[in-house]
C-alpha cells in the first residue's frame, strides 16, 4: 500500500527548505527559486496553495 504524503503549500514547503539551509535567492512570477551554499543545484518551487 503506498504511504500518503502531506499536502503542503508553496510557503509551507520553503519554510522546510529554510531550516534545512537553503536560502530565497529571487522569485520569478509564481515560482521561489531557492540556493544553498556549496550546491550547484537551485530549487524552484511553486508559489502555490497546494504543490503536487
Amino acid at each position: 500500500m503506498p504511504s500518503v504524503l502531506p499536502v503542503l503549500s508553496g510557503r509551507e514547503i520553503v519554510r522546510i527548505f529554510e531550516s534545512l539551509g537553503w536560502r530565497i535567492a529571487r522569485q520569478s512570477g509564481s515560482h521561489i527559486v531557492m540556493v544553498k551554499e556549496g550546491q550547484m543545484a537551485t530549487l524552484s518551487i511553486p508559489d502555490h496553495r497546494e504543490v503536487a
